[in-house]
């Protein structure tokens, strides 16, 4: 009498039963999205007629050949996020050291220094819209005052500085950020560490140097990374302030694509311009994670 065939049942870690739902999660809300829209990058809409035809690599071809605007964007989108992060890290930095160091009153300023971190951006941009008009606004006249203007303008209607209207309105909002995330670090370095270094005979400045920035140069580098892609990302005070205008002088490539798809009602092309800011992003972030593991063991 032959035996029965006997089927054994795989065997599966517990780990992967608890990881299912967190799995299955991301696969539904980002890899499903993600893979839908770099399909849209194949294919040419035209919502009004209700067609979807397949173009293959033509609008690649189109975007690396023919669009100056494109070209224009990236480069406004390198100089949009490099000034806001600079102003925004250096300014932050300051905040955190002055908060970390403490003084009278800090319990009623620290709370007020936060209180841009909680505002809308679609408020922020008109605020700051507000602030720019030469007829209601305090800053043409302030301008005027110090001899940057020789007579109140608005220079969101210049196209040569219509881009720092909302570099100064995205760093007031993201000030905050950097503060709150440096004051952490700051506060979680041991004080022992200072007052040897203070026994040694160090300085504040070689303090700073040698021993603050090194013990917190983890957090910098996160919080630059982060904060870069949330910059190249933010669409929306550049859309309420100037909508991308006069000229595409402050059209970056988030507003572009916003433009592409909601004002052009070009899907497809709006998702090839998608793909190509990722993979910069992509670029940005691998560069900085090299970075950050070539730095010394102690960090």
């Amino acid at each position: 009498m032959n035996n029965p065939v006997s089927f054994k049942m795989p065997s599966f870690s517990p780990a992967w039963f608890y990881l299912a739902p967190t799995l299955l999660f991301i696969s539904l809300l980002v890899v499903v999205p993600l893979v839908t829209g770099i399909s849209y990058a194949f294919y040419s809409f035209d919502l009004l007629a209700g067609t979807k035809e397949f173009a293959g690599l033509d609008q690649f071809k189109k975007l690396l050949s023919e669009d100056t605007v494109f070209v224009q964007s990236l480069v406004n989108m390198l100089f949009w996020t490099s000034a806001s992060l600079f102003f925004q890290f250096s300014l932050g930095l300051g905040l955190a050291l002055l908060l970390n160091n403490g003084f009278r009153g800090i319990k009623i300023i620290q709370p007020i220094l936060f209180i841009p971190w909680a505002v809308p951006s679609f408020l922020i941009g008109l605020m700051w819209i507000w602030m720019f008009n030469p007829v209601t606004g305090p800053l043409p006249y302030i301008f005027e005052a110090i001899g940057l203007m020789e007579t109140p303008e608005n220079i969101l209607s210049d196209p040569d500085h219509a881009m720092w209207g909302p570099i100064v309105a995205n760093v007031w909002f993201g000030i905050p950020f950097f503060t709150i995330m440096l004051l952490a670090a700051l506060r979680s370095i041991p004080t022992d560490i200072y007052e040897a270094a203070n026994m040694d005979g160090v300085s504040d400045f070689q303090a700073f140097r040698y021993v603050t920035v090194p013990l917190i140069a983890p957090t910098i580098l996160i919080t630059l990374l982060i904060r870069a892609i949330w910059i190249a990302n933010f669409a929306e005070i550049i859309i309420v302030m100037t909508n991308g205008g006069p000229a595409n002088s402050t059209q970056i490539l988030s507003t572009y694509i916003y433009d592409t798809a909601y004002q052009k009602m070009d899907f497809g092309y709006a998702s090839v311009i998608s793909i190509a800011l990722l993979f910069l992003l992509m670029v940005y972030g691998f560069a900085v994670g090299r970075i950050r593991n070539k730095m010394p063991t102690y960090v």
